[in-house]
């Protein structure tokens, strides 16, 4: 994902979404045959793709810590 370096390890990520949205998520995910978190992976990497190939690479930041 971020080339092998330290930000490759897996971060939890809480995400709030309305109940209605989740729902055509699972839908997709169970279409695509992934789970939901694959799904959102894959529609985030999708996202990042498609910024890069208009804007060019982005280097990864480390995430903020919160205080």
């Amino acid at each position: 994902m971020f080339g092998g370096n330290v930000y490759m390890a897996i971060q939890h990520f809480s995400l709030r979404i309305d109940r209605s949205l989740l729902g055509k998520l699972h839908f997709i995910a169970d279409y695509e045959g992934r789970s939901v978190n694959g799904e959102v992976l894959a529609l985030i990497r999708d996202a990042i793709e498609k910024y890069e190939e208009k804007h060019g690479k982005i280097e990864p930041v480390p995430p903020k810590k919160r205080k």
